[in-house]
């Protein structure tokens, strides 16, 4: 028997764990400035586009099969796909669903604990005083290790993160969630109004607040049928729903055979929307340019988010006097550490779903072996920062394996298990009715987006292949490819365990 016993409390912690899921760093950091580079408010089109006809049928099959591998007590990728066509190949391409959780917690959970850091370092008045150059400096310095801090903050994090998971579904993600999700609502509202509502002349700034909202939404039309624009588009969809790596299928496990899936799933999808879309884009655009200008603000986004967000934010800050800075510095660094760690969350429900079924662990030990994983793959990320192995982590891991991965799936959702199956699948028990133009759009649609998406992305991955930055990249590729082969062995073992055991859907 599996020591899997694992349930949602609430609905709304469900939605909420869901959403916290999907809502990310990317949500502030990300999708601002692929707005600006890619069209600025044209951006919105094939952003929705890509929302309606590859989003939500994602998030629908995604839910969809979680449930339908929970209700025969798979809480995983690999035996989930298994359930749904016996041919012994899908539960290793299932493998994804593990590898990409671990592969990316590697990484996010240390750019999660920046996020604690800073929030501490703000309330301390650490950057009281200091300049543009200065706040840049200790960015550089943090990143660099030059003090054990980083170290320190990260471990904190990764101890926090296998601690909640340790106390299951109900007593600790869903309880992070309902904290942390009104608490990053109420963060970001107060910060948006008061970056939209900037008074040029006032408090240091050059620009009105909205004049930040004009330079990213203004439309560059121009743009808006380059093949580029709309990888990127689609690309933001997938870091903004969470979809292609697993947690979502795992958290769906958990419902009840007849639980809605349709309309939990759309609830989950807009409120990451309006999180990303009204939120997301009124924060530092806004108070960048009413206080850089937009030529210097334009020149920052050449090199992401991060660099505003990190290095700029706490600077612009100080204008508004020093107690204020403190609270808008918290606020800000803490609504992305509570984005950061309902995402990094679900990623571990994966990995212990699977230690508890198949290995009948206990959820402690799932959970704190888990952590153990991160600890070990996430220290090259830590200590080769400089040298790539982080960016190489979020490539490979938070990129291709979720365009593969998602592919994947609904080439067996639609064609192998079968639309009509599928179809029944997503109305059981739903809330809602779902149009029927989905079931086309999930059949046709999605997957020939996906397809046009996997291929164009294709020459970028053999140069990336071709062009290794340093040994250090080299090792790094080769530790994701033994992490990928290594779960193979596991679910080939646990597969074994089955026929032994006479367990089988």
């Amino acid at each position: 028997m599996s020591t899997n016993k694992e349930a949602w409390g609430s609905r709304v912690g469900l939605v909420l764990a869901m959403a916290g899921n999907a809502v990310g760093l990317g949500n502030f950091l990300r999708f601002p400035v692929q707005a600006i580079k890619n069209g600025g408010g044209s951006f919105i089109i094939p952003y929705l586009v890509c929302f309606l006809l590859m989003g939500i049928p994602l998030l629908f099959v995604e839910w969809s099969m979680g449930r339908f591998g929970g209700k025969h007590g798979h809480h995983s990728t690999p035996f989930i796909l298994d359930s749904m066509d016996k041919r012994k190949f899908w539960k290793y391409l299932g493998v994804f669903g593990i590898f990409t959780n671990i592969a990316v917690a590697a990484y996010y959970c240390y750019l999660e604990s920046w996020t604690l850091s800073y929030a501490y370092h703000s309330v301390a008045g650490t950057f009281a005083g200091m300049t543009q150059e200065g706040v840049n400096d200790f960015f550089t310095n943090y990143v660099s290790l030059g003090t054990s801090q980083p170290i320190v903050f990260w471990l904190i994090c990764l101890v926090l993160n296998t601690w909640i998971l340790s106390r299951g579904l109900s007593g600790g993600v869903e309880i992070v969630a309902k904290i942390g999700m009104p608490l990053l609502i109420f963060f970001g509202v107060f910060l948006a109004i008061k970056g939209v509502t900037l008074t040029a002349g006032e408090q240091g700034a050059v620009n009105d607040g909205t004049v930040g909202l004009n330079f990213l939404w203004t439309p560059n039309f121009d743009t808006i049928w380059e093949p580029k624009v709309w990888l990127a588009a689609a690309g933001q969809i997938f870091f903004t729903l969470s979809v292609g790596m697993g947690s979502i299928h795992c958290y769906a496990s958990y419902l009840k055979s007849k639980d809605d899936v349709a309309l939990n799933a759309m609830s989950a999808g807009w409120m990451n929307e309006f999180v990303e879309v009204v939120l997301g884009a009124a924060i530092v655009i806004p108070i960048s340019v009413g206080y850089l200008g937009i030529a210097k603000v334009t020149e920052l986004v050449q090199n992401g988010g991060l660099g505003l967000g990190f290095r700029s934010l706490p600077f612009l800050f100080q204008n508004w006097g020093p107690t204020l800075a403190a609270v808008a510095g918290f606020m800000w660094f803490g609504l992305l550490f509570f984005a950061g760690i309902t995402s990094s969350l679900a990623m571990g429900t994966p990995v212990m779903g699977f230690l508890q079924d198949e290995f009948h662990w206990k959820r402690e030990k799932a959970a704190w072996t888990f952590g153990l994983i991160i600890l070990l793959l996430g220290a090259p990320a830590v200590f080769f920062f400089n040298e790539g192995v982080f960016d190489e982590y979020d490539y490979w891991a938070g990129e291709v394996a979720l365009v593969v991965f998602a592919v994947t799936e609904i080439i067996l959702f639609s064609w192998v298990f079968g639309m009509d199956k599928g179809w029944k699948e997503i109305n059981a028990g739903a809330d809602i009715k779902v149009p029927t133009f989905f079931r086309f759009i999930i059949k046709y649609i999605t997957p020939f987006i996906l397809l046009v998406v996997l291929l164009g992305a294709m020459p970028g991955i053999l140069e990336k292949i071709a062009n290794p930055k340093n040994s250090a990249v080299m090792i790094a590729r080769f530790g994701l490819l033994a992490l990928y082969v290594g779960i193979c062995y596991v679910v080939f073992l646990a597969y074994k365990k089955r026929v032994r055991e006479g367990r089988f859907h």
